[in-house]
């Protein structure tokens, strides 16, 4: 078990594939990435959410991409989930927006997002690039059957047909859940909990007004 946890912390985590994302979108260009790393049931906002894929179905990529850095991560146990939270700014080094991104890692091994969110920068400006992202890691320990909160993910079905305007999901081993609720106005509410090895502790709660 130490070794597995041993080698699931050295193998490449949410982190890196923000990174490797962000490098592919100026690569191969934005919208194109996009599609690259987007799980068939991604889903984004605008402020409504949308399924990913039909937003950036014949979606042109624009000359250069933005450019974006996550700086703090949540990570289930088992390392197979992740929620990074970041900074981004425009082609030419502007800020733009913080950024939300729900990771899961695939049986193959890749990383493919499932949630995609932004909000207005605000007051404090961006964080520095250069700055060591934060990771904040899920108690490992089997967890008392599955959490009442978060609520266990969508069924195939569920996310088949809408993304509605709620949704959520959590990871295989039940360390880490996530949901978020737009309201008709477009207020977006995003939760993410964390097992802390005797119960479910809300890591992260964003709340962005309509614009």
């Amino acid at each position: 078990m130490i070794t597995a946890l041993l080698l699931a912390a050295a193998a490449p985590g949410p982190i890196e594939a923000e990174r490797a994302f962000a490098r592919d979108a100026q690569r191969i260009g934005q919208w194109t990435a996009f599609r690259k790393y987007a799980l068939p049931d991604a889903v984004l906002f605008t402020p409504q959410a949308m399924w990913a894929h039909d937003f950036l179905k014949g979606r042109k990529d624009p000359p250069k991409s933005f450019d974006w850095w996550a700086t703090k991560s949540f990570i289930s146990c088992d390392g197979r989930t992740g929620v990074n939270i970041g900074d981004a700014v425009t082609a030419d080094g502007k800020p733009m927006s913080r950024f939300t991104t729900v990771w899961q890692k695939q049986e193959g091994g890749q990383w493919r997002w499932i949630y995609d969110a932004s909000k207005p920068v605000g007051a404090g400006g961006l964080s520095a690039r250069t700055v060591q992202a934060q990771v904040v890691r899920a108690r490992c320990g089997k967890a008392p059957g599955a959490p009442v909160i978060p609520p266990q993910p969508l069924t195939e079905k569920q996310a088949r047909t809408t993304p509605g305007d709620s949704g959520r999901g959590g990871s295989a081993d039940k360390t880490l859940g996530w949901d978020w609720k737009v309201e008709k106005d477009g207020t977006r509410y995003f939760r993410v909990f964390l097992w802390t090895g005797t119960r479910y502790a809300q890591a992260l709660y964003e709340k962005t007004p309509a614009e």
